[in-house]
């Protein structure tokens, strides 16, 4: 039975974070959760740290002094799953805009299909966003365009952030290189799990806006992600990847 970390950073999220982490540990698949919360003033790790003591093999979180960024935040979580024996490590956003049920999807694309990356893709069939107003469903399919223009990638939903890695992936990505800690973190993960040569597959899912809570979305992180992607791929042209030639159990 393979080992699943489920990594949720979560900011201000006392609305969603114990229905979230209940649904996660009600499905069928067993996944254990990592809550990685950046000092919530909302009181969003207190309701994390009582939930570990009903569920004490499978909750884990990790406070961070403050505000750090997506990308941080994750990297932290990376670091902490890979110090630990898991076999596939989930990225999920806290407020139900990606839909619990569908990790195990993308876990049976990894698993069934041999993928070492599988995406939760808003774009693969079509644009599948609920609650999102017009100009920036349109926003988030121009910056995949862009993104796909620049770097070569064919992968439709370049911005997603419900993912699956392989442990092998984060453990070829050189971290200390990661330069991009907004959104565009996500599409730099992408890049050089591709660039490494890694199997990536595309899963189709319905990406609902949140319901309760704040969103985090601002100008910067699209400024970040229309030139730090440029950057990304001038900086690629002078790096050497090791092209993975992957062995999968």
């Amino acid at each position: 039975m393979h080992q699943n970390l489920v990594l949720i950073p979560t900011y201000n999220e006392k609305e969603n974070v114990e229905r979230m982490i209940r649904k996660v540990f009600s499905l069928k698949t067993p996944f254990h959760v990592l809550i990685i919360d950046d000092n919530s003033p909302d009181g969003t790790a207190g309701i994390v740290e009582r939930l570990i003591a009903e569920f004490p093999d499978k909750l884990h979180i990790l406070k961070r002094a403050g505000k750090q960024g997506l990308g941080k935040a994750y990297l932290a979580g990376f670091h902490w799953a890979l110090e630990h024996p898991y076999d596939y490590i989930f990225e999920m956003d806290c407020d139900f805009s990606h839909n619990p049920e569908d990790l195990e999807r993308l876990y049976a694309a990894c698993v069934e299909q041999k993928a070492s990356l599988s995406i939760g893709s808003r774009y693969i069939t079509g644009i599948n966003v609920i609650n999102w107003p017009l100009g920036r469903v349109i926003m988030s399919y121009l910056a995949s365009v862009y993104v796909r223009f620049i770097t070569g990638m064919t992968i439709m939903d370049t911005t997603a952030g419900f993912k699956c890695y392989h442990r092998k992936v984060l453990e070829t990505i050189d971290f200390d290189n990661i330069r991009l800690k907004g959104y565009g973190f996500q599409i730099e993960m992408k890049f050089k799990t591709w660039k490494h040569g890694f199997k990536i597959v595309e899963v189709p899912i319905i990406f609902t806006d949140r319901q309760e809570g704040n969103s985090k979305m601002s100008g910067g992180i699209f400024n970040e992600a229309l030139w730090g992607v440029l950057k990304m791929k001038i900086r690629s042209w002078f790096t050497k990847y090791e092209n993975v030639n992957e062995v999968r159990v």
